[in-house]
């Protein structure tokens, strides 16, 4: 058979079916005592361990994993220098984040948007109101303890450039991280 005859077969859906398993991984890999034992040990690596924890607080399946060991690091390092760590880490995991939905899923994603009222939201996202608000909204989700997924996915939408994106992405998980940090004070019983 000709190389021009053969006709390959694309999956459509590819990135939503890596999400669902991801997310299924996830959830196993969780509830296992032992891969718990084994991120808390993460706390006892210094900067690495707040850039890995950086990594973990941006995701809403391992963000608690990550501000458990970003306390457990507060312990023993000041927390301006976690939060530089630990938000070099948090960009990292945003960028993934951003670069899955900004390129890959939003195609996947299109055909049910446009069933569904396609062409109402878009007229609604790009007009002035909601063209400044989405990446401050982003923005806000990103700056707070909250996992970024919703945030990096409202910036995404509002097609912000990459380099601005993994700027803001630093500030703002670094502030929020500090915020975190300085909390864990007050709240200590």
């Amino acid at each position: 058979m000709k190389k021009s005859q053969r006709t390959t077969y694309r999956y459509k859906y590819k990135n939503l079916t890596l999400l669902l398993f991801g997310l299924t991984a996830t959830f196993f890999l969780y509830r296992s005592e032992s891969f718990h034992s084994f991120l808390l040990s993460f706390g006892s690596w210094g900067y690495l361990g707040a850039f890995i924890a950086g990594f973990l607080f941006v995701s809403s399946f391992t963000a608690a994993t990550g501000i458990l060991i970003l306390l457990v690091l507060a312990e023993q390092l000041l927390p301006l220098e976690i939060a530089v760590f630990a938000g070099l880490g948090a960009v990292c995991g945003d960028a993934l984040i951003f670069r899955f939905i900004k390129d890959d899923l939003a195609e996947e994603i299109r055909p049910l948007f446009d069933k569904f009222g396609g062409k109402h939201l878009s007229l609604l996202l790009h007009s002035k109101y909601f063209s400044w608000s989405l990446p401050l909204i982003g923005g806000l989700i990103i700056a707070s303890p909250l996992p970024d997924e919703i945030g990096v996915s409202l910036m995404g939408i509002s097609k912000m450039s990459t380099p601005k994106f993994l700027l803001l992405s630093f500030i703002l998980n670094s502030l929020g991280i500090l915020f975190v940090l300085f909390s864990s004070t007050f709240i200590k019983p």
